[in-house]
Formats: structure tokens, sequence, C-alpha cells
């Protein structure tokens, strides 16, 4: 039991604390240099939407805006909206909006690889419905690649209002730190699925029921061999949701969608794999599978608690928890948290949701579909 818990302790400290500081000591990010190309090349624009009426005319409005010199296309599904998503994105007359009004829902990933399929371009820029791009954010991303580079992911900041109790801009602005030093070292995993860029033909079409699209899109671009960049001068905005009761079902569901990745992606835990590998099992691996070992932690600091010394640790642990649960009720009911108490309940929410995601998939989870969260400032 003392093996089981320190090993557990350990894990969770390595990959939330020891990986990034090692991280910060060792690696220096660089500013990518820009190279635009003497030939400019064709840009599609991928965007998927479900059920996105209050975003979607702001989104291809947005994307219409873009400075990009060369050839842009934007190619808009809907992917059996419920709403006037469908009726909205077919109402633009621009010769460059090819809008898709697909009448079954089934998946964000079913419509990616459908509107890739149906594209031509160089160079696909993948978005959300309601992301806002900067006017050089495509320019800027054209102009990353290289002829070693596969993939190019941007900037995402998350936009939180004023009251709003949802620390994912928090955490996202610590993961951009980890992104940008793994770009470094050749060792990107992933990208922001509101702005990423890539080389058509590297896309490889993904089962039905993949739910990290942009994860496994990426990945495929490394098992090809091909480099992939984090440029932070591409530059996009979202809000967040507006809390994390909101935040906790699509938590869940990027839980499922994480081991359904691990399975996908076995090849990167090899250590033939160098650096990635090591960032992989660091910086993710590890952390799919922390809501395992906090409950290790938990249970075999329990069956020690006649020891005085792990009688105090337990103690610690219980005080841990009671402040998050007594956070999340207060959370719930509208009242404002902030401080350590915001940061422990949004911890354990994190990992609650992505335990329950474990769950889910172990149940053999096949569901390709999707539901939305709620913007900011939305009236649920």
């Amino acid at each position: 039991m003392v093996t089981v818990f320190w090993i557990s302790v350990f894990l969770l400290v390595y990959s939330y604390f020891i990986y990034p500081l090692i991280l910060k000591i060792f690696v220096k990010p660089e500013e990518i240099e820009l190279r635009e190309p003497e030939c400019l090349p064709s840009v599609d624009i991928i965007i998927a939407a479900y059920n996105e009426e209050s975003c979607i005319k702001e989104r291809i409005e947005n994307a219409l805006a873009q400075d990009y010199k060369g050839a842009l296309q934007i190619l808009v599904a809907s992917d059996g909206s419920q709403d006037s998503t469908g009726d909205i994105i077919e109402s633009f007359s621009e010769d460059n909006v090819k809008a898709f009004n697909f009448s079954k829902n089934r998946g964000k990933i079913s419509v990616l690889n459908d509107l890739v399929e149906k594209s031509e371009a160089d160079l696909l820029v993948f978005t959300d419905a309601n992301t806002d791009f900067n006017t050089d954010a495509v320019t800027t991303l054209v102009n990353s690649f290289s002829d070693n580079v596969g993939a190019v992911s941007g900037e995402l900041i998350l936009e939180t209002e004023d009251g709003n109790q949802n620390l994912d801009g928090l955490y996202w602005r610590y993961e951009q730190f980890l992104k940008k030093c793994e770009s470094k070292l050749g060792s990107l995993l992933g990208a922001n699925g509101a702005i990423y860029a890539l080389r058509r033909e590297l896309y490889q079409t993904l089962p039905t029921d993949t739910i990290v699209d942009d994860f496994c899109i990426v990945m495929n671009v490394k098992k090809q061999g091909y480099d992939v960049l984090y440029n932070d001068n591409a530059i996009a905005k979202e809000e967040v949701a507006p809390s994390l009761d909101d935040e906790y079902g699509r938590r869940v569901r990027i839980g499922i969608g994480n081991y359904k990745a691990l399975i996908a992606n076995l090849w990167a835990l090899s250590p033939t794999q160098g650096v990635m590998s090591w960032c992989y099992w660091s910086h993710k691996v590890i952390r799919w599978f922390a809501p395992h070992f906090m409950l290790l932690a938990f249970i075999s600091n329990l069956m020690l608690i006649a020891q005085p010394f792990y009688g105090v640790i337990f103690a610690i642990q219980v005080i841990f928890y009671l402040i998050a649960w007594q956070g999340q009720k207060q959370i719930n009911a509208g009242i404002q948290v902030t401080g350590i108490v915001a940061i422990i309940s949004f911890f354990v929410s994190m990992n609650v949701a992505l335990g329950q995601g474990f769950i889910r998939f172990c149940k053999g989870h096949k569901n390709g579909g999707w539901k939305r969260t709620p913007r900011g400032g939305e009236l649920k």
C-alpha cells in the first residue's frame, strides 16, 4: 500500500508540476520564422456546426474578412441542426462560401471527413463555429509552413466575462505554455481545435466515433513523419463556458475521446519515438489516468491510516476534497468562488469528469454525435 500510494502521488505531481518545471528550465520557446511562399497555396477554411444560429453568421463573416491574398474558400456544414443554422449558412451568396446543410446529425468528425473530401485546396484551416480569427490569422498560419512542416496550430485565447467562475481560461494558459515548449522540441501533441492548419494530402479519414478530432488529426500528421508547429501569432478567440457546470458535460465527452485516442495512437507510446514519446507520456497519458491515481492514493492512504504520518496525510486529502465539494456547491448556487477554493474545485471537477468519461469508454461508447456547450451570456 505504501508503494501504491507514493507512486500515485509522484505521477500526479510529476505530470502537473515536475514536467512543466523541466520544460521551464531547459526549453526556451522561440518565435517561428515566417516565410511568405512565392506561390501562395490555396486554402479552405473548414467549419462544422451544430445548433449554432447565435454565432454562425458572424463566424462566416469573420472568415470572409481574412486578409489572405491567395485563393481562400470557406466550406461550412450544418450537421443536422435543429435550429436555423442550416438556413443561415445557405443564405450567403459569396462564390467562395460553400454551404452544406446535412439533414441528419452524424457527429463532427463525419462532417469533417465529408468536407475534406470535397476540398481541393493545398492547405486546410480547421476552426469552430464560435471562434473569431484575427484578420491575419490565416496568413500567419500559411507563412509558418516549410517543407518539413505538416501542420501548424494557432493560439486560442479564451475570453472570460466578469463573474464567470469557469477557470478553463487559467488552465488553458498553462496548457499554452506546455504546447509552446513541446513545439520547440518538435513534439507538439495535437492542436487547438479552434485554429490549426495542415496539408490536405496529410489528412487521414478518422472513424465516425472519434471525439477529440483535433488531437487525432494532428497526431496522424506526426505519424507520417512531418513536424507540427505552434505559432502564437495566429490568434483566435472564444468565450469559455459560463460555469463549471456548463463545462462538465464537455469534459466528460473529451474524457471518452481521450481514451479512444490513446488506443488509436499506441505507436506514440514507444520509446523509439524519442522526445515525443516522453512528452506524450508526461503531458497526456499520465493525466488521462489522473482520476485513477487520485483514487488509488485515497484508498491506499485509507489502508495506512493507523500510522500517524499517513493519518495526517489522509486528513489533508479529506480536507482537500471537502473544499472541492463545498466550492462546487457554492458555484452551483451562483456564489462567487475565488482563490485556492476555485482552483481546487476546478481541478477535482475536471478529473471527476475525466473519470466518468473513462467509465463510459469502458462501457463501449460508440456515439460520434455532439452536444452544444452554452456560450457566455446565453440564456439556458
